[in-house]
């Protein structure tokens, strides 16, 4: 059963109908941002007291980095959700062609990496414009940045916005698995799909329990004495692998590139793994670098 709106969890909690019309998503959306948000706020407060990491120049005071922080989660939400939007609609332009105005407009369909890609560009633009060093600032945010993957994750599972897998094979499922885990048909979806039985594989479940086992990882390796920019390497490999997998088992449009054929998903998940790997290796073999490197 999906919940695209508040009132769709209170009338399933209580059985009262209520004009809360509230998207479910949205929600969790933002409570990944203000989660994702507290945590790099401490992250950049630990470097910052550790002489890790300089003060930011904003409007030609210098104030600690960890204050600039809300402004830069705006910036970056906004860029990231036109990203998210954009890459879809690339990602499905058959549909575009159809009808324009209402895959713009649209409360489904989204790009997670679209979302990433646009963002942290956005970031970058506000950390040069607030003289900061990027590696520092890549590493406090790679845990922030996998922890609130996970928690949005929650609102595709709960909304039901079309992010789940193929048909789920029922003789494949473990005996001691509850069914639940392996399929669902996700009725009342925001997406409107009607999904036969035994349903799909819930694809978004299985994202929330690898980004938050990615981000438990994380956060252990954060004090790690390698070169700066290593963390963050080290996510960029995490978030390519866990995604390639999950795109195994998802529906998404094939692209053929130079005679690959390959998901936008997919594509995006290799070159991120390529660049994490060689930034941790390269960095890893690279000395400790000094307090307030421009990295």
């Amino acid at each position: 059963m999906s919940y695209p709106y508040l009132s769709d969890v209170i009338k399933a909690w209580t059985g009262y109908e209520l004009p809360l019309p509230l998207a479910t998503f949205g929600m969790f959306v933002a409570l990944a941002a203000l989660v994702a948000g507290a945590l790099f706020r401490a992250e950049l407060k630990r470097l910052y007291a550790a002489g890790r990491i300089g003060p930011a120049r904003v409007r030609g005071a210098d104030v600690p980095p960890q204050d600039v922080v809300s402004d830069f989660m705006v910036v970056v939400m906004v860029a990231g959700v036109f990203g998210a939007r954009l890459f879809h609609i690339l990602e499905h332009t058959d549909q575009f062609a159809a009808d324009p105005m209402g895959m713009i407009f649209t409360r489904s369909g989204l790009s997670i990496f679209g979302g990433l890609i646009l963002g942290t560009l956005a970031g970058m633009v506000c950390v040069r414009r607030w003289r900061l060093p990027v590696r520092p600032l890549l590493d406090a945010a790679a845990p922030a940045m996998m922890l609130g993957y996970a928690i949005g994750r929650i609102g595709c599972q709960v909304s039901g916005d079309g992010d789940w897998g193929i048909a789920a094979n029922m003789a494949l499922k473990p005996d001691w698995l509850p069914a639940w885990f392996w399929a669902q048909t996700y009725d009342n979806n925001i997406y409107g799909e009607l999904i036969a039985l035994p349903g799909v594989y819930p694809t978004p479940m299985y994202e929330t329990a690898m980004a938050a086992l990615c981000f438990m990882l994380l956060w252990a390796l954060r004090k790690h004495a390698f070169g700066i920019g290593w963390l963050f390497s080290v996510y960029l490999m995490l978030a390519g692998v866990e995604r390639l997998l999950i795109e195994q088992i998802r529906v998404n449009p094939v692209f053929d590139v130079a005679g690959l054929h390959a998901t936008q998903a997919e594509m995006i998940a290799v070159t991120l793994i390529l660049l994490g790997t060689i930034g941790t290796v390269m960095l890893s073999l690279r000395p400790p670098a000094r307090a307030m490197s421009k990295g």
